[in-house]
């Protein structure tokens, strides 16, 4: 059975969905619009079809937005202060035939990248990089970065299984571009994939968080519990046609309709600040008040304030990402506000994963993680003094070496 992994973190998009896809929503993203490489911004779907949203909507799964939901509702396995070695409802996966001989010693792990090109993916590498400095058992760590390029991810791919590498880790830059050369790999070496998914199954294991249903409608349900019935939200989105957001999104509009709330904006802001803040003035506008402000990325949410505050008027109940400046605005303005999270801890996971395999245990064939929401009650877990305004709250990275200076923090 193949995999149509819904791609992490709005990363590669997937294609038409695979009975997989329902029952595994841990594909879709995280939130941030930067991780679009530029070629790829441009969905499938018109803008028509992506403000649309709801159960109509060209990317809507019923069955993946049951199984997302149920998975946000439930408790992981793992130890509780490692939310990047826990599991949500895992199946087991026999990988005795991977171990390494002698154990998992003097191994050469290997990571086909698709890119550092937005600030998520800089603070997930650095979470990398510094887990493997935990594991003296790994004697050499190589990286080949595909700079948002698909065909020199597939160049890296095939250069790497040919390299040595007792584990291969790859966060593909697309997901049906790159399926060929992860199936190839897959027949050299054990393979693990994560953050954005292929269309095969045939790595030992896929990790990644919830997906991009519980994260839309986590921020969703938050504004419909604060938000009288009848009250206008402005949706701001990121980019039409992909399906991370179009989850977010399906799930936003659900749970919109069904609250009574009138969606009285729904606009794109290509992930542009300056954008984001003409859009919501220019609602404030036409529409004089405005009660809520849903996104299906935080990073433009700072802008969003700044435009009521332009206007003179109180920021509503608003959602956001746990990037850094949105927290400290959120702490400075005493804002209303929730922040979900596409955790960059996930980016520890594939390390410890990868030493598993090659010490012959058994790993999750769908590694899925838990997606936490930043809440007034966590707030305080999340947000760190001194941490710069890219940086992102659920990075699990406190305890790791370096931090918190190798992070850009004080």
């Amino acid at each position: 059975m193949s995999r149509a992994l819904l791609t992490g973190r709005l990363g590669g998009r997937a294609r038409p969905a695979i009975p997989i896809a329902a029952l595994l929503a841990a594909v879709l993203l995280s939130s941030c619009s930067s991780d679009i490489p530029e070629d790829d911004a441009a969905g499938a779907a018109s803008s028509e079809q992506a403000q649309d949203g709801g159960e109509g909507a060209k990317f809507f799964d019923q069955a993946a937005y049951d199984r997302q939901l149920a998975l946000a509702g439930t408790a992981p396995r793992g130890p509780a202060d490692k939310p990047w070695e826990q599991m949500l409802d895992p199946q087991m996966t026999d990988t005795a035939k991977y171990a390494k001989k002698g154990g998992a010693k003097g191994v050469h792990l290997c990571f086909s990248n698709a890119g550092v090109f937005n600030p998520w993916r800089q603070v997930g590498l650095k979470n990398m990089k510094a887990e493997v400095e935990l594991h003296e058992e790994i004697t050499k760590f190589t990286v080949l970065d595909a700079q948002g390029k698909d065909d020199k991810q597939i160049s890296d791919i095939q250069e790497l299984s040919g390299k040595g590498c007792d584990a291969l880790i790859v966060s593909p830059n697309t997901t049906a571009t790159l399926t060929p050369a992860v199936q190839e790999a897959c027949g050299k070496l054990p393979v693990i994939v994560f953050d954005r998914g292929v269309q095969t199954d045939c790595g030992v294991t896929f990790i990644s968080p919830i997906g991009g249903y519980a994260y839309g409608a986590a921020a969703a349900d938050f504004l419909t519990g604060k938000v009288a019935k009848g009250g206008k939200i402005v949706a701001l989105r990121i980019s039409p046609g992909v399906d991370v957001l179009e989850n977010r999104w399906a799930a936003a509009k659900k749970a919109f309709d069904k609250a009574g709330l009138q969606v009285a904006e729904v606009k794109f802001t290509d992930g542009d600040p300056s954008k984001a803040k003409s859009i919501v003035s220019d609602a404030l506008s036409r529409h004089g008040t405005i009660d809520g402000v849903w996104m299906d990325s935080g990073a433009t949410a700072v802008a969003a304030v700044e435009a009521f505050e332009d206007a003179g008027k109180d920021v509503p109940p608003i959602t956001g990402e746990d990037q850094q400046d949105f927290l400290q605005a959120w702490k400075d303005k005493d804002l209303t506000a929730i922040a979900p999270a596409y955790p960059t801890f996930q980016w520890r996971t594939p390390v410890i994963a990868a030493l598993r395999v090659l010490g012959g245990q058994e790993v999750p064939k769908q590694w899925v993680l838990p997606q936490p929401v930043v809440t007034e009650e966590n707030f305080d877990t999340y947000y760190k003094d001194g941490m710069p305004p890219l940086h992102y709250g659920a990075c699990g990275c406190e305890k790791l070496p370096g931090y918190p200076g190798a992070w850009g923090g004080k």
